[in-house]
C-alpha cells in the first residue's frame, strides 16, 4: 500500500535554458508559458534534451535540475528500500522515536491488504498489544515500555515522509524498480510516468 500525494515539480524552464548553455544556443529555444502558467517545452527543446538523456548521465546533467517534491506515506519495509537512494533525495518524515504513542494504534495504521484470514487475526494481535502498551507508556512513562513498542513494531507500520527529489533520481529508480515484485515500486513506478514530460526524459 502507498500513497503518494501533494505532487509539486521546480525548475524545468530553467533546466531546460541550462542544457543550452553548452552550445551557446539559446536562441534556438522555442519553450514558453502556456495560459495556465505552466512551462511546456517545444519541439525543438524537447528534442535536445531527449538527445541528451539517452546519451547518457554525463550529457543529461540537466535532469538533476529538475525537482519533485511529494509527500508519500507508505510501510517501513518500502521506505527500507527506498533509502538506498538517497543520494540527491531528502525526507522530512513522521518521527516514530518521538509520536508513536501520542495517538491510538489501529489496523488501519499498517499495511495489510495481502494478509489472509490468519494472517490478519495475528495482525489484529500485535495491534492491540501495541495500543495496551501505549496506554501503558503514555501513563506510566516507563522508557522499558516504549522500547517493547518500537521493538514490537511491525514493518507494514505506514509512515509518511515529505520528500524531494530529481529527475535523474527518478530515472534511477524506475530503471531498477518497475518490474519489482513490491505493489508499491510499480504503483511508486507508475507516478512517475504521470509527472511533465516523463516519458520523453524519464523512461
Amino acid at each position: 500500500m502507498i500513497s503518494i500525494e501533494k505532487t509539486g515539480v521546480f525548475n524545468l524552464e530553467n533546466a531546460a535554458r541550462g542544457a543550452r548553455n553548452a552550445m551557446n544556443s539559446w536562441d534556438r529555444s522555442d519553450s514558453g508559458r502556456a495560459r495556465d502558467g505552466a512551462y511546456k517545452l517545444g519541439e525543438a527543446d524537447l528534442a535536445l534534451l531527449k538527445s541528451l538523456c539517452v546519451s547518457g548521465p554525463s550529457h543529461r546533467k540537466f535532469l538533476r535540475q529538475i525537482f519533485v517534491s511529494a509527500d508519500i506515506t507508505a510501510p517501513l519495509y518500502w521506505w527500507k528500500e527506498f533509502d538506498t537512494y538517497k543520494v540527491g533525495t531528502t525526507a522530512n518524515s513522521q518521527s516514530t522515536m518521538h509520536r508513536i504513542h501520542s495517538k491510538p494504534f489501529s489496523i488501519t495504521d499498517f499495511s495489510h491488504e495481502k494478509l489472509k484470514a490468519g494472517a490478519l487475526e495475528c495482525m489484529e494481535g500485535v495491534v492491540s498489544q501495541l495500543e495496551r502498551l501505549r496506554l501503558e507508556y503514555n501513563e506510566t512513562k516507563d522508557k522499558a515500555i516504549w522500547y517493547m513498542i518500537i521493538q514490537l513494531l511491525p514493518s507494514s507500520y505506514m509512515q509518511m515522509r515529505t520528500c524531494t527529489m530529481n529527475y535523474e533520481n527518478l530515472l534511477g529508480m524506475r530503471r531498477d524498480r518497475h518490474n519489482h515484485k513490491l505493489d508499491e515500486w510499480r504503483q511508486f513506478c507508475g507516478w512517475i510516468m504521470t509527472l511533465p514530460y516523463a516519458k520523453e526524459l524519464i523512461e
